[in-house]
């Protein structure tokens, strides 16, 4: 993985190496992050346009549409150990302009229709 620490420039500011990750996750989705994204990919979601897996900054969120600068992460029971990274990753995300909506892997696995529909009614927010 090819990683000279300088950031690219486009205006995501990510580095290559980080654009590398991002892509090999793309190919590695847990189970929650396959269901969700099978509800969000091609536009299938009121025709907003949404990335997996996508870099932003230092970070490789699960799920971004930029039009409307919501984020959607999903997080899994390594989340429950690390609420203060999280916190911080989530207050550093929105002071970039983004919504930063998260969910439970139970969340999304047993309760699809209700993320979407939470989703759903994001966008019309924006």
């Amino acid at each position: 993985m090819f990683d000279d620490g300088k950031t690219t420039k486009r205006i995501r500011g990510t580095t290559p190496g980080l654009d590398e990750a991002a892509r090999s996750m793309r190919g590695n989705m847990t189970p929650a992050e396959s269901r969700l994204w099978e509800n969000l990919r091609s536009r299938r979601l009121g025709g907003a346009k949404f990335r997996a897996q996508h870099p932003l900054g230092r970070f490789i969120v699960d799920f971004c549409c930029p039009s409307s600068r919501l984020i959607i992460e999903i997080d899994g029971g390594v989340h429950r150990l690390s609420g203060a990274r999280d916190r911080e990753r989530t207050e550093v995300l929105e002071s970039f302009g983004y919504r930063v909506l998260r969910f439970s892997n139970d969340q999304v696995l047993q309760h699809t229709d209700d993320v979407v529909l939470t989703i759903a009614e994001a966008l019309l927010q924006r």
